[in-house]
């Protein structure tokens, strides 16, 4: 991204600000001018003494001098601070503004892509929110920057050197020519470090990944006494970003001498111009003072243009991608417009087959199913047939490669997303708990919900009793809770949300004998009407439903009641045999018996 790319990205989100803008233009200014007053205070002061020493005049003489210029510098110390507060002030808010405007609009855009996007390489949680972090943090400060440091120093050297010009011509083109010379020094060093934090911004988002992962997968580590090789893989990622942090200030160092070495050069040629000039008498001594003091006005940019160039780099590097991320228009979830007045959940796949992103081979095979409304439909396989595949398409978080899912005779295609999400309710093996309270996490299924229809879908969740021996109840934060109880949340916020059509993935997964009774029961209860599929590896959640898929490799290689599909001695018999056999089914008919 080259550097008027990212000024027109940024153009958006600083415009509604302009008047913020203005105020700091309008600062700017009178600020480039209050900049040059020194030097003119300099050169009068020099001037002015020297005539009373060739007078042999002392201080008494001299007193007006001194008052005159304390009051001009005084005053414009006075003008200065308001101008740097306004400066600072103005710009400090207009990084804020801009920094929750991309903030938070990165974040929406976000969340409108499709899933395909976030399991794509490259990323995982910890890189997006490097990318997303960075970008803000390095886009606000040069905006914050270029009102508070860039555009004041370049237009005080602006000024200082029409003023320089204005003086004397060739005191002028000095000045004027170590610029271009300077900033083709800073030119030829940006592009030489460009790679470099590239590599950098690469570097910094695999390490975020690898702190969030030990972060994750803590307990594993700690089971396993892996702490030394997490510390080795860290060690390794952070040695080579410090290496690269090194290769890149040995070469900053480098080109910041050979800039300082011409900067020095500009101001040994004016101190010898204008000692030359006043011995010919066409300057007076003040004015060596002046057009020194005022070189410095114009140089200071330069000797800032180091530090600007690296904000400028890490701005331009970051802000490709974080662009990138945020103007995804092909990564943005599909949708269409389509509302039906009353959802059944009959679905109907014909020939659908499908392939996860960054996967070569394909997941689903022509898969050809029925799913009839009100009805109880189970999917059977062994793990990675792909009975959790078919649940993300059906619940339209992929688009099929081939083939046509059909929900109430209309392709799942033309739904409204939106619309389509709020009629069915999803409940996984492993739920997510948002930090927050209990309640906060069982309305998130409804987030109009009063507290006693709150309270009523924990009781069907079999929760309530749980939740009432905790001293602060349902606002006790849900994260203290036990995986089983967590996964009663879910099934709560199922309950809450009340729609006519449930996936059920491995519900009962992580809880006990007795939770998993209870469940069972309040499901069985609420089946009732409703299009329910079931993913289950628990004999009593797919014995009785009214039909079973059973998936194999990606493809359905049997179909039926329980009974029916068991008496063909294929894949079901197979799997249910071994189910059985798990629950050790001999023994627990002996005890009954």
């Amino acid at each position: 991204m080259t550097l008027w790319q990212l000024f027109k990205q940024l153009r958006p989100y600083v415009k509604p600000y302009h008047w913020l803008v203005f105020f700091t233009l309008v600062l700017t200014a009178i600020g480039s001018f209050t900049a040059q007053v020194n030097a003119f205070v300099l050169r009068y002061t020099v001037d002015q003494i020297a005539i009373l020493l060739e007078q042999h005049k002392g201080l008494k003489e001299g007193l007006s001098i001194l008052v005159t210029i304390s009051l001009i510098l005084i005053m414009k110390e006075i003008v200065n601070a308001f101008i740097q507060f306004g400066q600072k002030y103005y710009g400090e808010k207009l990084r804020i503004f801009i920094s929750k405007d991309l903030a938070q609009t990165v974040i929406e855009k976000v969340l409108t892509f499709k899933m395909a996007f976030f399991t794509s390489e490259g990323n995982q949680p910890g890189k997006l929110q490097t990318r997303i972090d960075r970008g803000v943090e390095n886009l606000t400060r040069l905006v914050q920057n270029f009102f508070i440091d860039i555009l004041p120093l370049f237009a005080n050297a602006l000024v200082a050197l029409v003023m320089m010009f204005n003086a004397n011509f060739y005191v002028g083109m000095v000045g004027l020519c170590i610029m271009p010379v300077y900033f083709f020094i800073s030119i030829r060093q940006a592009k030489r470090m460009s790679g470099a934090r590239r590599q950098i911004q690469e570097l910094r988002e695999n390490k975020s990944q690898g702190i969030l992962s030990i972060l994750e997968s803590i307990t594993v580590i700690k089971s396993f006494v892996r702490e030394d090789i997490e510390a080795r893989k860290q060690l390794m990622l952070q040695n080579n970003l410090t290496d690269t942090q090194m290769r890149i200030r040995s070469i900053s160092f480098l080109f910041d001498g050979v800039k300082s070495f011409v900067e020095q050069i500009g101001i040994v040629i004016i101190i010898i111009l204008t000692a030359y000039l006043v011995l010919t008498g066409q300057m007076t001594i003040g004015a060596i003072m002046f057009h020194i003091m005022l070189f410095n006005n114009v140089s200071a940019p330069i000797r800032q243009l180091h530090r600007i160039y690296d904000q400028m780099n890490d701005a331009l590097i970051y802000s490709e991608s974080f662009f990138n991320v945020l103007n995804a228009e092909h990564e943005t979830e599909a949708t269409g417009d389509y509302q039906s007045p009353k959802v059944s959940g009959k679905f109907e796949l014909r020939d659908v087959s499908f392939t996860y992103p960054d996967n070569k081979e394909a997941t689903l095979f022509n898969i050809n199913m029925r799913i009839f409304p009100g009805k109880s439909t189970a999917l059977v396989g062994l793990s990675g047939a792909g009975k959790s595949t078919l649940i993300n398409l059906l619940d339209k978080f992929y688009q099929p490669d081939s083939g046509t899912i059909l929900l109430d005779g209309v392709s799942l295609q033309n739904y409204d997303t939106e619309f389509l999400r709020d009629h069915i309710g999803l409940v996984l093996q492993k739920n997510h708990i948002f930090n927050g309270s209990i309640e906060e996490n069982i309305r998130y299924g409804k987030p109009d919900a009063t507290h006693d229809e709150i309270m009523q879908a924990a009781k069907k969740a079999y929760l309530h009793d749980q939740i009432m021996s905790l001293s602060k109840g349902y606002d006790s934060p849900a994260m203290l809770l036990s995986g089983g109880q967590q996964q009663k949340i879910a099934i709560a916020r199922m309950f809450l949300k009340n729609p006519p059509i449930i996936f059920l993935d491995e519900p009962t997964a992580s809880l006990d004998a007795i939770s998993t009774e209870q469940i069972k029961n309040s499901i069985d209860a609420i089946k009732k009407d409703r299009t329910v599929i079931t993913i289950s590896h628990s004999i009593s959640q797919i014995i009785d439903v009214d039909m079973i898929y059973v998936m194999k490799n990606g493809r359905i290689v049997e179909s039926g009641t329980h009974e029916q599909i068991y008496r063909l001695n294929g894949t079901y018999k197979e799997i249910f045999d071994a189910m059985a056999r798990s629950l050790n089914i001999e023994k627990i008919s002996e005890t009954f018996d």
